[in-house]
């Protein structure tokens, strides 16, 4: 369970580190975007999201907002803000993904094995 901790928590501090590098203090305010971008994405390994894992079923998604769907000017800010937020939260998550693979696969190899030959295996 340690490792998957760590994973996670690396993900994590990456999602918020792309997103809030100019400005470190507001990543408690990001801290619940994070979390749902994290469980909603679907995962390379299992190839699903975490969220599917736990409860069965695709997530939620969140509809976009289109500026002047309310009355009140305050909803309309509020939600015009939460689409940016999402918008750059995006491209700031694609952009950590690509650095992410970039690392891994710097330390990959081809690795061509024939049949009855000793392998050691790393558990």
């Amino acid at each position: 369970m340690n490792g998957q901790t760590e994973v996670l928590n690396r993900a994590v501090e990456q999602y918020l580190r792309a997103f809030v590098h100019n400005k470190p203090k507001s990543w408690g305010k990001l801290l619940l975007w994070t979390e749902w971008c994290y469980n909603t994405s679907i995962h390379s390994a299992i190839g699903i999201s975490p969220f599917e894992v736990s409860f069965g079923r695709k997530p939620p998604s969140i509809p976009q907002y289109l500026t002047g769907d309310y009355q009140v000017i305050t909803v309309d800010n509020i939600l015009n803000e939460r689409e940016a937020v999402f918008t750059k939260l995006h491209k700031k998550l694609s952009k950590a993904q690509e650095r992410m693979k970039l690392t891994a696969d710097m330390h990959r190899r081809d690795v061509m094995f024939e049949p009855g030959e000793w392998v050691m295996v790393k558990l």
